[in-house]
């Protein structure tokens, strides 16, 4: 049963790492679900709150500020300003893999709009409330980002998506460094590999269940990296299956 006055955040609610993230934070706190379709958490907002959850959905463009403002506006009014215990930007930009030569300017910033500038704009709304809640907080306020193999290694065809998912990485190192101070631990995770969801129950299928990761085991990844102490962050994990090669 959750009874914290604090409350945690999950941006990018989907089937698979975002629904698992939500569902593990929600055993100790009341979440807000963004997401950009309400289908992405209306389940799921029923799921937490019918099991002794609290749970709002709010559709979200994260790459929007005044829709992010929007949304904090609500969850504010919701579970008032007493503070952000924990807060994973898990949205992804459109994944663009195209020979350089052939993408248009819109295809190389599809993917930065959300991974970056939505990140950017995510981290501005979160961090005032993180910063209310280091005073009360059990374990220190946490801000997570979600990366993927392409955060620390540029493929050829994936120009567009590295770019944006480096800089998203740069963005959570910068944020660490200027908030460990304060008391906010801010890490940046590595998804290196094909992640076990609906959408993926086709690709690697002659492999064995280690070949792909599963949500729920990066989901207590995140919440391990929140129950870290002050004298202990990890500012940045890489999670792969056993099987993939690296």
């Amino acid at each position: 049963m959750v009874s914290s006055n604090l409350f945690a955040v999950v941006a990018g609610v989907g089937p698979g790492t975002g629904a698992a993230v939500a569902r593990k934070f929600a055993s100790a706190y009341p979440v807000a679900l963004l997401a950009r379709s309400p289908e992405n958490y209306e389940g799921l907002v029923k799921e937490i709150n019918s099991s002794g959850g609290k749970a709002i959905g709010i559709s979200t463009d994260v790459a929007s500020e005044e829709s992010v403002k929007s949304a904090f506006e609500k969850i504010k009014k919701e579970w008032g300003s007493d503070g952000c215990a924990a807060a994973i930007f898990n949205a992804s930009g459109k994944f663009v893999r195209k020979p350089l030569l052939e993408m248009s300017v819109d295809d190389f910033v599809a993917g930065w709009d959300v991974s970056c500038k939505g990140a950017f704009i995510f981290s501005q709304a979160t961090l005032p409330l993180l910063l209310n809640a280091a005073p009360k907080s059990e374990h220190p306020p946490t801000l997570i980002f979600t990366g993927a193999t392409a955060s620390v290694k540029a493929n050829a065809l994936m120009s567009g998506f590295a770019n944006a998912k480096f800089a998203l990485r740069a963005l959570s190192t910068s944020i660490a460094k200027e908030f460990a101070p304060k008391g906010i631990h801010v890490a940046h995770a590595v998804i290196d590999g094909v992640i076990d969801i609906p959408r993926t129950k086709d690709w690697l299928k002659d492999m064995p269940p280690e070949a792909k990761i599963d949500a729920d085991e990066i989901a207590a990844a995140y919440w391990n990296l929140h129950l870290q102490g002050k004298r202990a962050f990890t500012n940045e994990i890489d999670i792969r299956p056993m099987l993939e090669k690296w």
